[in-house]
């Protein structure tokens, strides 16, 4: 029986590049720190649905939270940065993606707005998640009352001049991963009254708690410093910029 010696090839080269495609989309896992926001207790309740990762406190203040995690990077890292806005009273929804990927499912936010249809919503994300985040508030302005991004810039599919909406704009000095000249082309899509904030010391991947990210640059700062200046710069735009529009 004759059989193709180029067969046994082929199957060995798809087999190496299933291989290298599941190794490049290996994410970013919380660290202990994430992992230890992600426990309920101490006024703070986390539900995770599957479709979502709910933090909620004692109080509901409005509007609610919906966060995008960046590219290949776990829901759960965000849990922190949930957590304290959960302890000042605002129902924080980390989203999870298929494939980790923000892009994969930009109207991800459906399920929440479907589950909570009384409550206002801002929508915001980190890196790649900020863009998608901001497609989606484009796509749905009249449901969503605001747009916060974390390292991140919109594109022309995330055009929110038009919108009317508040949006907020965080970046890490120390940020070695957001491409800094698209970033400056790029507020070209967003509002005149776009908030802009620089955390001095920050970097990229401290948004999030995985550790460090490839092609950042090393913090000034520590980690539980940046959460702290991001909560309260997302604190302050909500109640200056949000509630009072």
């Amino acid at each position: 029986m004759n059989r193709n010696p180029w067969s046994k090839v082929l199957v060995l080269l798809l087999l190496v590049g299933a291989c290298a495609a599941l190794w490049h989309l290996r994410p970013y896992q919380p660290d202990q720190a994430a992992k230890d926001a992600m426990q309920g207790g101490e006024g703070i309740t986390v539900i995770d649905t599957g479709d979502w990762i709910a933090f909620e406190g004692g109080e509901t203040r409005e509007p609610g939270i919906i966060l995008y995690p960046g590219a290949l990077v776990k829901p759960e890292c965000y849990a922190p940065l949930a957590r304290a806005l959960a302890g000042s009273g605002y129902r924080v929804f980390l989203a999870r993606m298929p494939l980790n990927l923000a892009i994969s499912d930009v109207m991800r936010a459906n399920h929440v707005l479907q589950a909570y249809p009384q409550q206002s919503f801002v929508i915001g994300g980190h890196s790649l998640g900020g863009t998608m985040a901001a497609r989606y508030a484009a796509s749905q302005p009249e449901r969503i009352a605001g747009v916060f991004l974390l390292g991140a810039y919109p594109d022309k599919r995330g055009d929110l001049r038009e919108a009317d909406i508040p949006v907020l704009s965080l970046v890490g000095s120390r940020d070695g991963v957001i491409n800094r000249e698209t970033y400056e082309q790029n507020k070209q899509f967003l509002p005149e009254r776009t908030v802009y904030m620089s955390i001095e010391g920050g970097n990229h991947a401290q948004f999030g708690s995985y550790g460090p990210q490839e092609k950042d640059q090393s913090a000034a700062i520590t980690p539980q410093e940046q959460w702290q200046q991001t909560v309260a710069a997302i604190k302050d735009w909500l109640l200056t910029d949000v509630l009072l529009r």
